[in-house]
């Protein structure tokens, strides 16, 4: 969704490239102690295997399965901060909805478009406040599940961050697929430049955003969609109504300092529509976005409409909020 450059220099540099979490992910680490590449794919790995919903042996899987599970720390802290996010952003984010993303084939890849009466009784299903928490021990009712996947990259970001700095490394670009991290400051002194995913082409770049350090994470439903009778379904859905969302938004691109909070904003705002995250913004402005419609027309936060420039083939129409 995003592609990112550095600058080649004289600073040793170190990259890897690898699957994990259901994307291709690339590592980027100038500076550093041997290794810190290594450990980077080690930790993100690790992260993948134990909250992996649809793998059996996770420990997301067996609270789905269970009901009640004691989670270990880097699960449960998700989990908890997950919640957090759901209530922050109204349930324009919510957890919960994995059953109707199951039931909508974005799962088994087997697509299929639910009737009504069946999007109603699993849209009854889908309340982040039905989960339970007791410290470590979590528990569901018997009709939900849950999935972290929407946060689970950004997630990988922030613990990332703390191997880069006890790995003594001076910059980074860590591609999980979406959501990238930028660590440091790059050796040459420049800032990073991350060029946004063209929805309609995603293999090339409507704009690009110069940046210091931050998470930059996009949602979109280019990636992940069906066609069937001529309209295009995607796989980000509304949990107020388990249905694919249709609002004439086409991608949101989020700037913030916390990966996991990154993600679970570009899913929501999407969610939401571009009044209602206008709105979400002018109430917390603890992060920054790019938001592009259906319509040609690029929504940009005034954090950082300075730093965005819009390539050279588009004619968007650009406003500042």
């Amino acid at each position: 969704m995003l592609i990112l450059s550095l600058t080649a220099c004289s600073e040793e540099r170190t990259t890897a490239s690898f699957q994990a979490m259901d994307t291709l992910m690339t590592l980027t680490v100038y500076g550093g102690e041997g290794g810190i590449c290594d450990r980077l794919q080690e930790r993100i790995s690790a992260l993948s295997k134990q909250l992996d919903a649809t793998d059996e042996d996770s420990e997301i899987a067996k609270l789905n399965r269970e009901k009640t599970a004691a989670l270990s720390e880097e699960p449960a802290e998700l989990l908890r901060s997950s919640l957090g996010f759901c209530e922050k952003l109204g349930g324009s984010f919510d957890i919960t909805v994995y059953p109707a993303v199951q039931a909508w084939g974005f799962i088994s890849g087997e697509h299929r478009v639910p009737e009504d009466a069946e999007l109603q009784a699993l849209s009854e299903r889908i309340d982040y406040r039905r989960v339970g928490s007791d410290g470590a021990v979590f528990t569901l009712p018997e009709d939900t599940e849950i999935d972290l996947g929407a946060v689970a990259k950004g997630y990988a970001a922030d613990v990332c961050e703390k191997v880069l700095r006890d790995g003594n490394a001076q910059a980074a670009v860590l591609n999980l697929g979406g959501t990238i991290k930028l660590y440091g400051k790059k050796p040459d002194g420049s800032r990073f430049k991350v060029g946004v995913a063209d929805p309609e082409n995603p293999a090339g770049y409507f704009g690009y955003l110069t940046t210091d350090a931050a998470v930059v994470a996009t949602s979109g439903g280019y990636e992940r969609y069906f066609e069937k009778d001529g309209r295009r379904y995607i796989h980000i859905l509304d949990p107020k109504t388990a249905k694919t969302v249709d609002n004439g938004v086409l991608s949101v691109t989020i700037v913030t300092d916390n990966g996991a909070y990154a993600d679970a904003l570009s899913t929501a705002l999407f969610v939401m529509g571009l009044d209602d995250a206008v709105a979400y913004y002018e109430k917390n402005r603890d992060f920054d976005f790019i938001i592009l419609t259906d319509s040609g027309d690029l929504y940009i936060t005034e954090g950082v409409y300075s730093d965005f420039s819009l390539g050279g083939d588009y004619d968007f129409t650009l406003h500042k909020i």
